[in-house]
């Protein structure tokens, strides 16, 4: 079956279809990772988007249950230049192409998706619309300008409800803008005892949580359709210890002062160079985001960078100078990626610590006294 991939400028691309028959509307993207490919469908900060992999050659290990970054893939289109029907790996279950099926998410394959990757970086992300089958340009056209790109992505991607993954070290709120599971992964790996919220989640009742710490997710979209998080994260800056990741980071620099801007085409990929201002050593890192923390902005905050992006000069990561809270643009839980920045994990844990230490010691009689209130 033929498919179709027209650009919001009028280019119109035609491959073979694969995936689900019907059609998609979003802003359609590139990612540089050359494996990976399952862990970027199910990553929910790619909803709303029509994903392109540069790498040629997509779905050669096949699709296993233990790869999965959400419970289901968010992509709403997918874009290769050549899909393999039969993959070869002792650990495949099955395929890209029965994957998508299942999920409704159409693919297309066999365009020349170095022409697409460079019309992206050289005139930026565009809206797109892919369809299946032989529907004519010009309604494709209407569907497309009729189609608006959706703004409310996080609330389609985060946990409905709070759940917890028990553990007997520090208790760790993950607020969920859109979590992938390797957040939650790193967090278990060191004990901590892990109390999932949704996006919505209020100051006060992530204090009756009581955790050590917070940990804000990465997620899809912009920072700015979320003012629910940054308010609430206004009320807890300076009281909870707070590590933020890609989504995370920017409402972070939003609740500090700071702004947030859109970037031509992203950082997509596994293979990103980020330098840490205080060592100056580079990591390359795993990076999948639209926006960014804008530089001129961070004057007149309590902020201080901490990391650069090697490419393009842009902010990867934050702390504040007086309270315990840092964040970073790119993903430490890489997945796919370079594990090169998991220690960052450690940092936090860390910082926790210290802040448990420098907090006021309260007399045992009188915090004996303040429960007896209390109850009464």
């Amino acid at each position: 079956m033929q498919a179709k991939l027209l650009l919001e400028d009028g280019t119109l691309f035609t491959g073979t279809a694969f995936g689900a028959d019907c059609e998609t509307v979003g802003e359609v993207v590139f990612n540089t990772g050359i494996t990976g490919y399952q862990e970027v469908l199910s990553d929910p900060s790619y909803c709303g988007q029509i994903v392109t992999m540069t790498y040629p050659l997509i779905g050669n290990y096949g699709i296993t249950r233990d790869d999965f970054e959400a419970i289901r893939p968010y992509v709403h289109g997918f874009v290769v230049r050549r899909h393999e029907e039969m993959p070869s790996n002792w650990r495949a279950e099955y395929s890209v192409d029965r994957l998508l099926k299942e999920y409704g998410i159409p693919g297309i394959s066999g365009i020349d998706t170095r022409m697409l990757t460079r019309k992206l970086r050289h005139f930026g992300t565009m809206k797109g619309i892919l369809a299946t089958g032989s529907k004519p340009v010009g309604e494709l056209q209407e569907m497309l300008g009729a189609t608006p790109i959706i703004r409310d992505q996080v609330a389609r991607t985060s946990t409905k409800q709070l759940f917890s993954s028990p553990g007997n070290g520090e208790r760790i709120v993950l607020v969920d803008f859109g979590a992938k599971s390797g957040i939650l992964r790193e967090l278990t790996q060191r004990g901590c005892d892990v109390v999932v919220v949704p996006h919505d989640t209020t100051a006060d009742e992530i204090r009756r949580l009581r955790p050590d710490g917070v940990q804000l997710s990465n997620g899809p979209g912009d920072p700015k359709d979320v003012p629910h998080a940054v308010k609430m994260l206004q009320e807890l800056i300076g009281e909870i210890p707070i590590f933020g990741i890609c989504l995370g980071h920017q409402l972070f620099a939003l609740a500090c002062g700071a702004d947030t801007g859109r970037l031509k085409f992203g950082h997509r990929g596994g293979n990103h160079p980020v330098k840490e201002l205080a060592t100056d050593r580079c990591y390359i890192t795993s990076q999948n985001h639209g926006y960014t923390v804008v530089e001129d902005s961070i004057a007149g905050t309590e902020l201080e960078v901490t990391h650069i992006n090697n490419n393009d000069k842009t902010i990867e990561g934050l702390k504040h100078k007086k309270y315990p809270a840092f964040t970073v643009q790119y993903h430490p839980e890489a997945a796919p990626g370079p594990h090169d920045s998991s220690y960052l994990f450690d940092q936090f844990i860390d910082m926790i610590h210290e802040h448990k230490r420098n907090l006021p010691k309260v007399p045992r009689q009188a915090e004996l006294a303040a429960q007896l209130k209390g109850e009464q």
